[in-house]
């Protein structure tokens, strides 16, 4: 029942600076290439942000082409990547008669992005309308599977005004004139992933029993308790033994995380390596949002890591940066799992 955040036309995106996102990135750009033929067709990312997985897409053999609200997000990525005029366009979908220079496109793309959508009806129905009729298109979204399954009250924010699991995206696919010709769940299992088709029939939806309920949300309930309790105890230890510590991380999970339970009252500062973010405050915990460089002048004893998703790659990351610190290498956990390494 929320209204979308002011800033909801545009796909704000840092996460291209990691490893673990480029593969799932190339990952998904060989399936459409390798398993359904796309290599040397037009592509066309919806909500193109600052070009990162634009970049990486440039690996491969497409014709890319961007759209992107923001003018900021659109000028990053004519810095990073050299496209013929009129591939980058300043539009938003928003509504399903438009008609997207360039068209039309074998491949959409609309990673993240849908799901803080008010209309998604409405923008999926243009991207159908501006696809070859063979045309397909990939979407991923955060899944609610995930959320609900392991009690990630973390993930709910004010951002996303849909939390989709697959039944609902499915379904929407096919309300907007698509076939659902796979899908699966990637990454930690925190992501939805389709590759749909451009339908010849009539759009069509029907209203069943398997989407008329509503799910049970206690879980998140029990895992805020949980996860509040086994941090307050941690906490406490490193005060008892004199320890220090930071969060490794400044997206809504660490924020979410930070601002809910003792962590706002017992870290040094959260570290993220986005030069966006740093010198700025994490909201409601307030904590500082540093370079990695911090740790260098100001360490810490121990590195709690945020990111459920990329905690492998940040903690082979702060081992290889601090290798040579003064300090030496911090502890490492993770926010799951407080077991130090």
């Amino acid at each position: 029942d929320c209204e979308p955040v002011p800033y909801y036309k545009d796909a704000i995106r840092v996460v291209g600076l990691s490893e673990t996102m480029k593969n799932l990135r190339r990952d998904d750009y060989r399936l459409l290439i390798e398993k359904y033929g796309k290599a040397g067709g037009k592509w066309l990312e919806c909500g193109s942000s600052n070009g990162d997985f634009l970049r990486v897409l440039s690996e491969f053999d497409a014709d890319i082409y961007g759209m992107e609200n923001s003018a900021e997000g659109l000028k990053e990525t004519r810095e990073k990547l050299e496209l013929p005029e009129g591939h980058l366009m300043q539009l938003f979908p928003d509504r399903e008669d438009m008609d997207i220079p360039g068209a039309p496109f074998d491949v959409f793309l609309s990673f993240n992005f849908l799901e803080h959508q008010p209309d998604p009806v409405s923008m999926l129905r243009c991207l159908r309308r501006n696809l070859a009729d063979d045309g397909i298109g990939l979407i991923t979204v955060p899944s609610f599977e995930y959320i609900i399954g392991e009690g990630r009250y973390y993930e709910l924010i004010r951002d996303h005004i849909a939390n989709y699991d697959m039944n609902s995206l499915t379904k929407l696919c096919g309300l907007c004139g698509f076939e659902v010709l796979e899908k699966e769940f990637i990454g930690i299992g925190d992501t939805l992933r389709v590759v749909v088709r451009k339908s010849s029939g009539v759009p069509a939806f029907a209203a069943s029993a398997d989407n008329a309920g509503r799910s049970d949300i206690s879980v998140l309930a029990e895992d805020y308790r949980r996860m509040s309790a086994g941090i307050s105890a941690y906490m406490k230890r490193l005060k008892l033994e004199g320890r220090s510590a930071a969060l490794w991380g400044a997206g809504h999970q660490g924020f979410t995380i930070a601002a809910t339970t003792e962590i706002k009252d017992n870290v040094k500062y959260i570290i993220d390596s986005s030069v966006k973010k740093q010198g700025k405050y994490a909201p409601a915990s307030h904590l500082r949002i540093v370079s990695p460089d911090e740790y260098l002048k100001d360490p810490v004893d121990v590195i709690i890591i945020s990111a459920p998703g990329y905690v492998k790659e940040i903690e082979k990351g702060i081992r290889e940066r601090y290798k040579d610190a003064p300090a030496g290498v911090p502890a490492v956990c993770s926010i799951l799992d407080l077991t130090e390494k």
